[in-house]
């Protein structure tokens, strides 16, 4: 029987099957002793085929097809290993804030740089405008036009406020979205906005650190009523990348994209390189103090931890 990995506890999935049954299996022990960098070989959205053991009347994952795309970040429990999000998306929203908590730019360009590696297409999403006094209007504004001005679609929304929840709906009708962002961004609350049905726990931002709490232990999909489903992942506070070669993490940046062909050396970091047509651009205001600043301290990070995850 086929079907799909609506949730993932770890050890545990639930399997939306073709009829319409939710299964709770198991993964059959093959792909447990695997050997693979991956902390859940199974992930939500995948396409699985299941099979029932008779002796116990359980059931068992004992097929995976081939993702269509799928978003990674460095495990933060494991060093080395990755953890697969969610696969088989459409599209992923990135819910971001301005304050309570503060979404940096380091942060919003680490997981564009993941998705952008595996095709798939990322809307920014700036919450909690009845929140924003002045002053963080005009941060927000800044922000969003760095991305905008190189193409990503942003939106203003609240989700308390119902400011223009009817927007996202449009974004997410017929399609299968990634929901993802810092802990405390407001990522259940806009979805139970969206699909009042869902019910999915809020908590109130922690007044010792100032970030948010995690509500959503694990990775989730929910169907919509007005078509598509969402898949609600949990919080994350640091976003680290992995599985890409230093030389290859300027090419998912799309504005670097563009003029990449026209360094002197193929494999050219944009450091401290001759002739480097990324540095050109970004001293002639192409490439943003901001995109180009994050671009370096995520060069900075990854060749420290690069010659580990090739181990």
């Amino acid at each position: 029987m086929k079907g799909v990995v609506v949730k993932s506890t770890g050890s545990w999935y639930e399997v939306k099957a073709e009829n319409g049954d939710i299964l709770k299996v198991r993964l059959k022990g093959i792909f447990r002793l695997d050997v693979t960098k991956d902390t859940n070989p199974i992930a939500v959205g995948d396409r699985v085929s299941v099979s029932s053991e008779d002796a116990d009347n359980s059931w068992v994952i004992n097929e995976i097809e081939e993702r269509e795309n799928y978003i990674v970040r460095s495990s933060p429990k494991h060093k080395g290993a990755r953890q697969i999000l969610a696969a088989n998306i459409d599209q992923a929203l990135l819910i971001v804030t301005m304050g309570n908590p503060r979404t940096s730019t380091g942060f919003i360009d680490r997981f564009l740089l993941t998705a952008e590696a595996y095709h798939i297409p990322t809307v920014i999403i700036f919450n909690k405008q009845d929140l924003l006094d002045e002053k963080g209007k005009k941060k927000q504004e800044f922000v969003s036009k760095i991305y905008e001005n190189i193409g990503y679609k942003t939106l203003f929304v609240s989700a308390l406020q119902n400011e223009h929840i009817d927007e996202v709906k449009a974004m997410m009708k017929n399609k299968t979205s990634l929901i993802s962002g810092h802990s405390g961004v407001g990522k259940s609350t806009l979805m139970n906005a969206v699909q009042p049905h869902l019910h999915l726990r809020t908590e109130k931002i922690s007044r010792i650190t100032g970030k948010g709490m995690h509500t959503t232990t694990f990775a989730e999909m929910h169907e919509l009523d007005f078509g598509g489903s969402v898949i609600d992942t949990p919080g994350i506070r640091e976003f680290g990348i992995m599985d890409f070669k230093p030389e290859e993490i300027s090419h998912y940046y799309i504005e670097m994209r563009e003029v990449l062909n026209n360094c002197k050396f193929n494999n050219c970091l944009h450091e401290h390189e001759p002739d480097c047509a990324v540095k050109k651009a970004y001293q002639e205001g192409k490439i943003t103090e901001e995109r180009f600043s994050n671009y370096l301290n995520i060069m900075l990070e990854y060749k420290a931890n690069y010659k580990h995850w090739e181990q």
